[in-house]
């Protein structure tokens, strides 16, 4: 079923509809385990870094997304993320602790599966970045040998930004980065994340003379 929903779906609307100018494809993490981490500002993010993907792996490609708003009321939509896109829930009520809240994460690393994580935790405005939260440093602190990519999007908050339901075309921009090393601390560690990820958003910017590889 996910393979015939990225087929027949979500690769035909990204190519098409939206089109994507990806840069760096050979740094994208192409077996696992391995964690991506980016930007979100839409409900596109997850289908688009998902979409970057043969769909012969496409099952190995497991995004993070919160448990509450897209499997707490079971429904469609519980079964569209589980059994379409695979989504590990994650709880973020508080009630389960450091161990519990990254248990479904440690098992997917452990199955050698690429994970999906949106460090901002929530949808922002469009084309801006809010804080990042540590969540990834708790993941990967005893996983140094893990590559954690940041990957930068621009243009999907504007063809499906949060609070709307109407898609808009609009050429959006794909930039991956080099994995960055576990450090001593989470403040660190995050820190060099946004580091990263604003040397990656000048490529968006600039437009500059990197080579592009529209999908």
């Amino acid at each position: 079923m996910k393979i015939l929903f990225f087929a027949l779906i979500v690769k035909p609307v990204v190519l098409i509809v939206l089109g994507i100018n990806l840069r760096n494809r050979e740094k994208l993490p192409m077996s696992g385990p391995a964690i991506i981490v980016a930007n979100h500002n839409s409900h596109l993010d997850t289908l688009v870094l998902m979409s970057l993907y043969p769909l012969s792996m496409i099952h190995k490609v497991r995004p993070v997304a919160a448990a509450d708003y897209f499997l707490g009321n079971g429904g469609f939509l519980a079964w569209l993320s589980l059994v379409c896109i695979g989504i590990i829930g994650m709880d973020r009520s508080g009630k389960s602790g450091k161990e519990g809240l990254f248990k479904g994460c440690h098992q997917a690393l452990d199955n050698n599966d690429i994970l999906i994580l949106f460090p901002e935790g929530s949808r922002g405005k469009p084309e801006e970045m809010s804080a990042l939260k540590k969540g990834v440093y708790f993941i990967v602190k005893d996983r140094p040998h893990i590559p954690v990519t940041p990957v930068m999007m621009h243009g999907l908050g504007r063809s499906l930004p949060k609070g709307e339901v109407l898609l808009v075309p609009f050429n959006c921009d794909v930039v991956v980065g080099n994995s960055v090393p576990v450090t001593d601390n989470s403040s660190s560690y995050v820190d060099a994340i946004s580091e990263q990820f604003k040397q990656l958003s000048q490529y968006c910017l600039t437009k500059s003379d990197t080579a592009e590889e529209s999908l």
